[in-house]
């Protein structure tokens, strides 16, 4: 692979990583990285099963015109929680769209929990993503996608640019969920009840890959009821898994709310506690 820088300012980052089961053990067998986009060594605070992995982009944020391509593979039998260590900072573009691009494959009796930290869009910028989920049979997959429109502690709105997102998310080349969201960046939008409702964070969680019983969505209900906000939020059951959707001011809430869901799927789904990233408390 060549590595391709497009100009002084943009990048064309590579992310590719594939996990095997060895032993009791789930390892990164392979994993190749073109600048900004690079992975920190596993480690294991869960046990040898589970593998923690931390996904940096070494730039520092994402400016129009960059191109980030990230493959994920998980191979039979294996366990990964893959995150990132903060924010990812979308800049604001001249006119170019900065994109990435997300392809994960999950095989028999695999299971991700892809976790990152929030997306912080800045005003001006113009972004794209796209995230391709591939299940086995006996796959599971979490994920959560957290955005912040402007910088908001500076008094930033999002009153100028764009953001598009496109989730995707199969099993036996049959499509389990499929969500496309945008945002053309104008104050009326921000501020309608149909838009963003005058809130500056939206968030999604996803959990795909074994039908949810009634009860537990009553639970993970609660989990968001018994908290004094004003945020609203919901929960969706879907063919095969659930929806948490979120629309607040505050983007620890959220992070908040989601691990207290991913606690209870995962106690619920494989009988484990999880183990909230260090990283996140640094």
């Amino acid at each position: 692979m060549i590595n391709l820088k497009l100009n002084s300012s943009q990048w064309h980052g590579i992310l590719e990583l594939d996990y095997q089961k060895i032993g009791d053990s789930t390892q990164l067998l392979k994993a190749y990285s073109q600048a900004p986009l690079k992975i920190q060594r596993s480690f294991y605070p869960e046990g040898k099963a589970i593998c923690h992995s931390i996904i940096l982009h070494t730039a520092g944020g994402i400016v129009g015109g960059d191109r980030l391509s990230q493959t994920i593979n998980l191979q039979p039998e294996t366990q990964v929680v893959l995150t990132t260590p903060a924010a990812s900072k979308i800049y604001r573009s001249p006119g170019e769209i900065s994109q990435q691009n997300i392809k994960i494959e999950v095989h028999d009796n695999a299971y991700l929990e892809f976790i990152p930290r929030e997306s912080i869009i800045f005003n001006g910028a113009i972004f794209s993503q796209n995230i391709q989920v591939n299940l086995a049979p006996s796959g599971c997959y979490l994920g959560w996608e957290i955005t912040r429109f402007g910088r908001t502690a500076r008094g930033e709105t999002f009153t100028q640019g764009q953001w598009k997102s496109c989730t995707e998310i199969w099993q036996n080349n049959r499509p389990l969920w499929i969500d496309r969201q945008g945002l053309i960046a104008h104050e009326d939008l921000l501020n309608s009840p149909h838009g963003l409702g005058g809130q500056p964070v939206i968030a999604t969680l996803t959990w795909v890959g074994q039908p949810i019983a009634e009860d537990l969505i009553q639970r993970i209900r609660q989990l968001w009821e018994q908290r004094e906000t004003s945020s609203q939020a919901g929960v969706t059951q879907l063919i095969s898994g659930l929806l948490c959707r979120y629309r607040g001011n505050s983007t620890q809430e959220v992070i908040d709310w989601f691990t207290d869901v991913w606690r209870l799927l995962r106690q619920n789904y494989t009988g484990q506690l999880i183990a909230k990233p260090r990283v996140w408390q640094i």
